[in-house]
């Protein structure tokens, strides 16, 4: 009993090994709602200093460094279109042998209103292409992800619309400090655990400042 008490809590402890932001490579789709994931990966090269070189090897943008603590950091910008996220992603995995539980997967959730986060350690794609395509091409869904809430479509709009267009000057100012909250969580992750990081960041809420 003390043995597989043990185990479980030594088996829940997920460090992050690769960091995955997924999006659209096209510049028409840069900035927009759907493309926060490669957001979010940006700001975590920008602390950590570390620059992005294309591999087509996993037909992606990558980049490898240590985080603020030191950390390892390898991020992933697939550059397969949103559809074929997963070619990138296990190209990387088994390029590098990587379990899928060790790939940490950011990306915008309509369900989450904006200045929300939501840390999983796994879980169902949720009707997002991008994750669909990882669950099938990873072979599980039991990977941890980081989802960026983007708020949902207004009455007089459609879904593809609200994802494929730009934030409000006003959530523009709220997603810059929601992304650093983004790298803060992520670190954390790396230091102490994706539960440790799920623990502190899950409830907070980004508000726009008046």
């Amino acid at each position: 009993m003390t043995e597989a008490t043990s185990q479980s809590t030594q088996s829940t402890l997920v460090i992050p090994q690769l960091i995955v932001g997924l999006g659209n490579p096209e510049p028409k789709y840069e900035k927009t709602r759907h493309n926060i994931g490669f957001d979010a990966v940006d700001a975590l090269a920008k602390r950590s200093q570390i620059s992005w070189n294309e591999n087509r090897r996993f037909q992606a943008l990558f980049g490898e460094g240590q985080a603020s603590r030191g950390d390892k950091l390898r991020l992933l910008k697939p550059l397969t279109y949103m559809n074929r996220s997963g070619q990138a992603i296990r190209a990387a995995t088994d390029w590098y042998k990587l379990p899928p539980e060790s790939v940490l997967i950011i990306y915008d959730d309509m369900d989450l209103p904006v200045g929300r986060l939501r840390l999983r350690l796994s879980g169902s794609a949720g009707g997002h292409n991008g994750m669909k395509s990882a669950i099938a091409h990873l072979g599980t869904q039991n990977f941890p992800r980081l989802r960026i809430g983007i708020g949902k479509s207004g009455t007089d709009k459609d879904t593809v619309s609200h994802v494929l267009g730009k934030f409000s000057p006003q959530e523009t100012q709220l997603m810059s400090e929601v992304l650093q909250v983004v790298v803060d969580a992520v670190e954390l992750a790396l230091r102490q655990g994706v539960e440790k990081a799920m623990s502190l960041y899950n409830s907070r809420s980004i508000e726009i400042n008046t």
